[in-house]
């Protein structure tokens, strides 16, 4: 299966829709009377759904075990056509498109065997995907090309030549991938006034300042001494998130005093040195925290459509 363990956990739904034609009047009187011999059509059909959302990770190879947290199916009756339409949401990595269309799929199938002796003329149709929401896309920014990014490593190795720098790249790469442009990349020691009159230079000509090292537990260890005292504004929620998500991968993200706030209308960060605290740190908060910036421009808080 994909590997969707650098994804956070986002609330997803998808609705999914089947039609089932039939062939007579007489077939759609019947499903609505209940005089179907095998049965009540839409109740025994509605309980295959349910099932068939429910296991759909055991049907389809690649599809993920996830919390089904919330199934539901509506009919409707348009001349010979039963529409069916099936909702799933779950709070989880991915999402539950293939568990709608699979419950849609085997609502339609149920309805055609329990149709079927009555009914010779039964065609399923237009199995497929009505809407979905809470992936990626649904948190994608309008024009994220117009934010301006600078990276900084804080390295007292890695500015003497002694190591490579990795997370600082990490960093570079992806805020390219979610169309941000990334202005300058850098290497400096851990020196505290340093880094503090680089962050005022920088945060004059770009929206996001993103510093990567520094934030442990060592006395060099200073770039959270840095930047707090001039930071305007924390964001305590980005910190929290950052930290949060790494607990769940890294028992010692925990240590890590990774900060965030704004400086005008720029954001300025504090993410671990290690690579791959980098890297967790970028993925726990991109590309949800670029919708920061229509906040800062005066929009309202709901993510872009």
């Amino acid at each position: 299966m994909v590997d969707i363990t650098h994804k956070v956990t986002t609330l997803r739904t998808a609705k999914a829709q089947a039609i089932v034609h039939v062939s007579s009047a007489e077939t759609i009187a019947a499903v609505v009377e209940n005089r179907v011999p095998k049965g009540n059509v839409f109740e025994m059909a509605k309980v295959a759904g349910l099932f068939a959302v429910k296991n759909t990770h055991i049907t389809i190879p690649d599809c993920h075990p996830l919390p089904v947290e919330y199934t539901a199916v509506e009919y409707e009756i348009d001349g010979l056509e039963i529409r069916i339409y099936i909702t799933v949401k779950t709070v989880y990595k991915t999402g539950v498109e293939v568990e709608a269309m699979h419950g849609a799929s085997v609502i339609a199938l149920t309805m055609y065997d329990m149709l079927k002796p009555i009914d010779k003329g039964i065609v399923i149709r237009e199995i497929g995907l009505v809407q979905k929401t809470g992936g990626k896309s649904s948190f994608k920014e309008k024009d994220p090309k117009e934010i301006q990014a600078a990276v900084v490593v804080c390295s007292d190795s890695i500015s003497k030549g002694v190591k490579e720098d990795k997370a600082g790249k990490v960093i570079v790469d992806k805020l390219k991938t979610h169309g941000v442009n990334v202005t300058s990349y850098e290497v400096i020691p851990d020196e505290l006034e340093l880094i503090r009159a680089r962050t005022f230079e920088l945060t004059e000509k770009n929206q996001l300042v993103i510093f990567t090292g520094g934030t442990g537990l060592s006395q060099r260890d200073v770039t959270p001494e840095a930047l707090e005292p001039i930071l305007e504004r924390r964001i305590p929620g980005v910190e929290e998130a950052i930290r949060s998500y790494g607990q769940k991968i890294m028992p010692f993200a925990m240590l890590s005093r990774s900060v965030a706030g704004t400086i005008g209308d720029s954001i300025v960060l504090a993410l671990p040195g290690s690579t791959n605290g980098a890297r967790e740190s970028m993925d726990a908060v991109f590309p949800h925290l670029l919708h920061v910036f229509r906040i800062l421009k005066g929009a309202n808080h709901e993510p872009s459509e």
